[in-house]
């Protein structure tokens, strides 16, 4: 009896045990279960201690509420202008409703992984082979907006969408380099070109501006010399007329005509003295002994300018 008592005790505790962990849920941080009552949803668990009935409540599905990371399989697109193109992407959600995760869809997973590569075969056909290069965002946003619309009725929420390849084939390839290398050149041709022009530009203006500076110089020095011949000529007649007048004032002084008849009569002997040892042409009165004549019609002269 004793044994058979002992063995119903571990049935019971064993039981015990069973009821209890089977009643006593556990659920981790960012996750939510299912739970199924005779087969029929029932609730939904969150975070933390949560308590079910054991054999009648079932845990049936279990969901991370984190951002998930999709790598969608590689695929081969025909872009606008029927250019074959590889493309390879990632695709990042996040389940929302778990309830809706579990029943919206048998896989929602395969379900967002095909939508994804349907919608980027049909986004990338309506683009030429050189916007799908320039528009990436463009094709992200693309298709994050068409998969996050159905996604809604598997409680599944499409936070974006990474290109992380774009594969044209190599016979593109070889093209897109050759015309890559062929715009380098254009632009260095240009750059060249440009560069000779300025130079031209640069030399032209420098003549330009030296000849203008020549220019005021050789003004500048002509204004120069004609004042200083201005002031030289005024100078001069200044100081002939300062002579004029000093001469005037000695011939009004006492003795003064004499001194001029004196000065004259030098001059006048001097001159006849000098006509035999040049080459100089002279005029002379046709009585050369009538020389006191000639010396008495100068002083005549002065006597009367003397007399004004």
């Amino acid at each position: 009896m004793d044994i058979t008592f002992g063995n119903v005790s571990l049935v019971l505790f064993i039981v015990a045990v069973v009821f209890v962990i089977k009643t006593i849920n556990v659920v981790p941080q960012q996750h939510a279960w299912v739970v199924e009552r005779l087969g029929k949803y029932h609730a939904t668990l969150g975070p933390g201690l949560n308590i079910v009935l054991p054999f009648v409540d079932r845990i049936a599905y279990k969901h991370s509420l984190k951002e998930i990371p999709l790598d969608v399989p590689s695929q081969v697109c025909i872009t606008k202008d029927n250019t074959q193109l590889q493309v390879d992407g990632i695709l990042y959600f996040q389940v929302t409703d778990a309830m809706r995760a579990s029943y919206g869809s048998s896989n929602y997973i395969a379900a967002i992984t095909q939508l994804a590569q349907t919608t980027l075969r049909s986004v990338i056909g309506r683009m030429e082979l050189d916007k799908t290069f320039e528009e990436r965002e463009h094709i992200n946003r693309a298709i994050v907006n068409a998969i996050d619309e159905s996604a809604a009725n598997w409680g599944v929420k499409v936070l974006r969408y990474e290109i992380k390849d774009l594969t044209p084939p190599n016979e593109i390839l070889h093209a897109m380099q050759q015309q890559i290398t062929a715009e380098r050149e254009k632009r260095a041709l240009i750059a060249a070109s440009e560069g000779r022009k300025q130079e031209q530009i640069n030399i032209a203006n420098g003549e330009r501006e030296a000849s203008i500076a020549r220019s005021e110089g050789e003004k500048q020095a002509a204004i120069n010399r004609a004042q200083g011949q201005a002031a030289s000529i005024l100078a001069i007649a200044e100081a002939t007329a300062e002579a004029l007048r000093k001469t005037a004032a000695a011939i009004r002084e006492p003795g003064g005509a004499d001194a001029v008849n004196l000065k004259v009569a030098e001059q006048y002997v001097n001159a006849f003295s000098q006509l035999a040892k040049t080459n100089n042409s002279l005029i002379i009165p046709a009585d050369m002994s009538d020389i006191g004549g000639l010396i008495a019609g100068a002083m005549q002269v002065v006597k009367s300018q003397k007399g004004n």
